[in-house]
């Protein structure tokens, strides 16, 4: 215990220097502990964020694992389909072969049928001329067999030809449009060089799934189940055999929204609003998707003024469209606010 507070004859400038390397010591105290802190702050962050990635790159891996799942499931069903179609093919083959035969054997059957009929005739009738003329007739035997024989000597056969103007269509030239026909023929070329250019993606399938309609459901239910690679593979090969069709690169271009290819998105949007010409009444929903997938790629790319642009569009055709209002006024605060700050 100290027996006084306070210091007897103590010196002032003692007194200072230890009032001083006291504050001192604290000072460098609260500085290692601040220092302690820190590192710990520092540590427990670092783990936070290396927890989350691997939450993170464990849910990428079991959502890559069910769309591969989903994939390998549409690919067996579709192989499955096929083998069936090809089933199904070989047995239609084998009954019209089997058709083909019985026809041809009966055909072999009414020709001997005829035959023998014919050989049956003749034979009667050889006989009948055999017969000699009974007593008491009249008339000379030699007269009458003379009668008998004197048939009309067959006529000369000729040849006649005919010459026809070499067409494609069935109607006469007199008859045709030679311009419509002509514009008809050049599209059709331009369908078969497409197809050949294309063969080598296009050999696999059959000719039912040679069809762009067939491919554009196949893609939608695809979709429909999530897996959106496959559906793109769908629209693709629909887009090859007919690139006219503005609801395939429209839904092409739903596909690559939800795998954030926003640039091919805008193309593929960018692409159907050229074909949905002109507008009229019955493209306006079609026209509004365009519109609107390709303003969310545009805001997804921050790029907000085309974006509210593309919103805005969508709204001049469906004026009474809540949803669009409200997600074009999102845009528009968006882009005040960033003007705002800068």
């Amino acid at each position: 215990m100290w027996e006084s507070l306070i210091m007897e004859n103590g010196d002032k400038e003692k007194m200072q220097r230890i009032r001083e390397n006291a504050v001192i010591k604290a000072q460098e105290k609260a500085d290692e502990e601040e220092k302690s802190k820190a590192v710990t702050k520092r540590e427990h962050k670092k783990y936070a964020l290396e927890a989350t990635m691997k939450l993170e790159e464990t849910e990428r891996k079991r959502i890559e694992n069910l769309k591969e799942e989903e994939r390998k499931k549409v690919t067996e069903e579709l192989e499955i389909w096929k083998e069936k179609q090809r089933n199904e093919e070989k047995q239609r083959r084998i009954q019209k072969e089997e058709k083909i035969r019985r026809e041809r054997k009966l055909i072999e059957e009414k020709k001997k049928q005829e035959i023998n009929k014919t050989k049956t005739l003749n034979a009667g009738t050889s006989k009948t001329r055999g017969i000699p003329t009974r007593a008491g007739s009249s008339g000379n035997i030699f007269s009458e067999k003379l009668k008998e024989e004197s048939f009309p000597a067959p006529r000369s056969t000729s040849t006649i030809k005919i010459s026809f103007t070499s067409r494609v269509f069935p109607t006469a030239l007199r008859e045709s449009r030679v311009a419509e026909e002509e514009e008809w023929l050049h599209k059709q070329a331009e369908a078969r060089r497409a197809m050949n250019a294309n063969f080598s993606e296009l050999k696999d399938l059959n000719d039912e799934e040679k069809n762009p309609d067939w491919l554009k459901d196949k893609g939608n239910k695809m979709f429909a189940t999530g897996n959106y690679l496959a559906a793109v593979n769908a629209y693709n090969l629909a887009i090859l055999l007919n690139n006219k069709i503005p609801v395939l690169y429209l839904n092409r271009a739903a596909c690559h929204l939800k795998l954030r290819n926003l640039h091919k998105t805008i193309e593929d949007s960018s692409k159907a609003l050229e074909l949905l010409i002109p507008p009229v009444p019955d493209n306006a929903d079609a026209r509004v998707k365009a519109y609107v997938r390709r303003g969310t790629a545009f805001c997804q790319l921050e790029l907000y003024a085309e974006g509210l642009q593309d919103y805005e569009a969508a709204l001049k055709i469906d004026p009474t469209n809540k949803t669009l209002e409200q997600d074009a006024e999102k845009i528009q605060h968006i882009i005040n606010g960033t003007a705002q700050d800068s």
